[in-house]
């Protein structure tokens, strides 16, 4: 059984480790330029395809027959061929996002509601915020997103982003500044990578619920699999699903006092995980071509702060990566932002006397000063705590017992 995704980028798509997931049938990227579509539509032997970015509209004029929620909606994002050989369009992304508004569990019901972009994904939006029962739906088109037409609508409850910006690897990007909506009560995000976009942690500044795409992106995957093979798909399996996926694209960051032993618990636990491992302080030395006491010799701590935020920065909005970090990246507080769009921050707390000293500058002076002025600055940044008091082995088994247990939560 042939089945894929059709777009025109999908080099970033975590659409075939999910569909592997639910079993049964292949499941490939279709990158297909605009001007090649209706080739593609009309030559490839597909038993069925997932739609994205740009041709969920596009491709109704293929489908022989049409479901009436995609009717409604104006936009297909899963087709089936049918025994005759005729295309069947349907769309699923409403029936993924209502499972993002659920696990939100914030109200819609009468509330205003703002929704960025105007393509496909913004209609299956609008359309499932009408079955709720929402009040005033705005949608703001890439013409729209100016001073003056959000603050007519500073009123609004909820926010969904439809478009990609803030998506991998532009993830610096927002939509919108959150100042303008001082009533808001719950930000949507359909990006998924990164796990938590610049949008989302400015809405967690400000205590407003957010939720990222990755729940809408299995919820509709679940239903286009039942789609093309008849079977239903479990909610335990897709919770299992998200699951997996948060553990195989998500980060591991370790922080900690210098000398705590990140780097070897990091090895470690890449090893066991089949993930790639980055120790910021060897790219910081790779990226200067000086060593660490070199860098703070010749231009001083500030200045090698700066390059360790520029490391933290360009390995933080990757995915799938083990992270032992230096024990003052939590001195500035823009780099917790770097670590925590994509990653598990793991705290790893160790007894101050056997803290390794060679070669850390800032480690030959007063550690329990260091300490106590850190301390804060690391339960701040940190996820999980985990205490550092066993063989190397032990510490990193413990450390994955502990993030199995927060992705189960």
């Amino acid at each position: 059984m042939n089945c894929g995704l059709l777009g025109q980028k999908l080099s970033h798509s975590y659409s075939p480790a999910i569909h592997a997931a639910f079993g049964g049938y292949d499941y490939v990227l279709f990158e297909v330029e605009p001007q090649n579509l209706s080739g593609f539509m009309k030559n490839e032997n597909f038993h069925g395809i997932n739609v994205t970015i740009p041709y969920k509209q596009a491709v109704l004029e293929f489908c022989r027959e049409i479901s009436p929620v995609a009717q409604e909606i104006g936009s297909v994002n899963t087709i089936v061929r049918k025994p005759n050989d005729e295309l069947f369009g349907d769309n699923t992304d409403a029936a993924g996002f209502k499972k993002m508004v659920d696990q939100l569990g914030v109200s819609v019901k009468g509330k205003k509601v703002i929704v960025f972009g105007s393509g496909g994904s913004s209609l299956s939006v609008v359309y499932v915020m009408k079955e709720l029962n929402a009040g005033e739906i705005i949608v703001v088109s890439i013409k729209d997103n100016n001073d003056e037409f959000l603050c007519r609508h500073a009123d609004a409850s909820i926010l969904v982003n439809c478009t990609p910006v803030g998506m991998y690897p532009n993830v610096d990007e927002s939509p919108v500044s959150l100042d303008y909506f001082q009533q808001l009560e719950g930000v949507l995000d359909l990006v998924y990578n990164p796990a938590r976009t610049r949008l989302m942690m400015d809405a967690a500044e400000r205590n407003i619920p957010s939720i990222g795409g990755l729940i809408m992106l299995v919820g509709q995957a679940a239903v286009s699999s039942e789609i093309f093979t008849g079977r239903g798909v479990s909610e335990k399996k897709e919770q299992s699903v998200v699951k997996m996926l948060q553990c195989k694209m998500e980060n591991i960051i370790l922080i900690g006092m210098p000398g705590s032993g990140k780097s070897t618990h990091g090895k470690l636990l890449a090893n066991k995980l089949g993930k790639p491992f980055i120790d910021a302080d060897e790219e910081i030395i790779k990226t200067a071509g000086r060593t660490i006491p070199e860098i703070f010799a010749q231009e001083g701590e500030a200045a090698f702060r700066e390059k360790e935020t520029a490391v933290l920065a360009k390995f933080g909005k990757e995915s799938g990566l083990v992270i032992a970090t230096g024990g003052g990246c939590v001195t500035r507080e823009e780099n917790y932002r770097h670590l925590y769009q994509n990653g598990i921050i793991i705290f790893t707390e160790r007894d101050i006397n056997q803290l390794a000293r060679e070669g850390r500058p800032l480690s030959q002076g007063d550690l329990s000063a260091m300490y106590k002025k850190r301390l804060p600055m690391y339960r701040n940044f940190a996820d999980i705590s985990v205490k550092v008091d066993g063989s190397p082995a032990k510490v990193a088994e413990k450390i994955l017992e502990v993030i199995d247990e927060a992705y189960s939560n």
